[in-house]
């Protein structure tokens, strides 16, 4: 499968107005490109909504047919050691960039995946090479990143998609596709990737391989999504007290539809508040939600820890009845 045929790639766009949603960065973005002078850059913000993009259009329209000579693209969090980011910057800043730009572009993806140690290294590398390079940072928390390297950058916070946006991206994609996307499953596409635009455009690709006509039925059966509706039945079983049978239920939701137990937890976390329980209740089991969803990132057994947070709601529904 060649880089093309990924719609993501393949779809992406080159040029500022292309772009979807964040039409007040844009704006900031392209009047210092035009002054051929940026700063150090920081994107912040949720993935699938534009930061890696808006960064390879600014190299674009900086250097125009030059630009991979002048754009060095580094991962951090494949790149774990500093050394490395440092060896390859050092390398890459020391030829003159080509053309009428006095610097090259240095982007680093992930930024925020580095230790503090990394980032205080980093910080030094990026006033060594301060005068030959710029560097644009991407991550997902800016509070990750320390305030040496905040305080360099003009940090820009980038928001989820609205509603809008996604389907101005499916639409084009489907034109030029030739799908047809019926109004319920573009509003399906939009919910189930809360506003990541990279998501639904996988989305909607994985489901155009079945068929070039996309209905409601077709993106729910090719998402594995959690259905609001099993969550809620796993969670009624608990409240009502009935441990084996949430249990049973949970197993079967994450089996059948080989569902994470991070997604598993989103759903939860939203299935609470139309829970019929008491505020102060919901409040506590939004915080234990928190408090598994946090050991599941770090590496404990999904399952344990999700049976773990079945007690809790087994507790609620306990307290509820007192």
């Amino acid at each position: 499968m060649g880089q093309s045929d990924i719609w993501t790639e393949k779809y992406r766009p080159t040029k500022f107005e292309e772009m979807v949603g964040q039409q007040e960065i844009l704006k900031r973005v392209r009047s210092l490109v035009q002054a051929l002078n940026i700063p150090h850059l920081l994107f912040a913000g949720p993935s699938g909504i534009g930061k890696s993009t808006l960064a390879l259009i600014i190299v674009k329209e900086l250097y125009k047919d030059s630009w991979r000579e002048n754009y060095l693209e580094l991962n951090a969090s494949d790149e774990r050691g500093i050394d490395v980011v440092r060896q390859k910057v050092k390398d890459f800043a020391r030829t003159k960039s080509l053309g009428n730009v006095p610097f090259k572009v240095i982007f680093l993806d992930e930024a925020d995946a580095l230790t503090k140690e990394a980032q205080q290294a980093l910080r030094r590398t990026m006033e060594n090479y301060t005068n030959t390079c710029r560097f644009i940072m991407s991550c997902n928390y800016s509070s990750k990143i320390i305030d040496p390297i905040q305080s360099r950058c003009v940090v820009f916070r980038f928001k989820l998609l609205e509603k809008k946006d996604v389907s101005e991206v499916i639409k084009r994609i489907a034109e030029k596709e030739n799908l047809q996307v019926a109004e319920d499953a573009l509003e399906v596409l939009y919910e189930i990737s809360e506003g990541d635009c990279r998501k639904a455009i996988n989305l909607l690709q994985a489901t155009a391989s079945i068929s070039p006509d996309i209905n409601l039925e077709m993106v729910n059966i090719i998402s594995a999504t959690t259905k609001p509706a099993d969550i809620k039945i796993v969670l009624d079983y608990a409240l009502a007290g009935d441990f084996i049978n949430a249990r049973e239920k949970l197993l079967d939701v994450m089996l059948k539809e080989s569902i994470s137990g991070t997604d598993i937890i989103k759903a939860i976390q939203k299935e609470i508040w139309n829970l019929q329980i008491d505020s102060e209740i919901k409040v506590k089991l939004t915080e234990k939600t928190g408090e598994t969803e946090f050991r599941i990132v770090e590496g404990s057994d999904e399952f344990v820890q999700l049976e773990s947070l079945l007690a809790s709601f087994i507790l609620a529904g306990i307290k509820q009845k007192v």
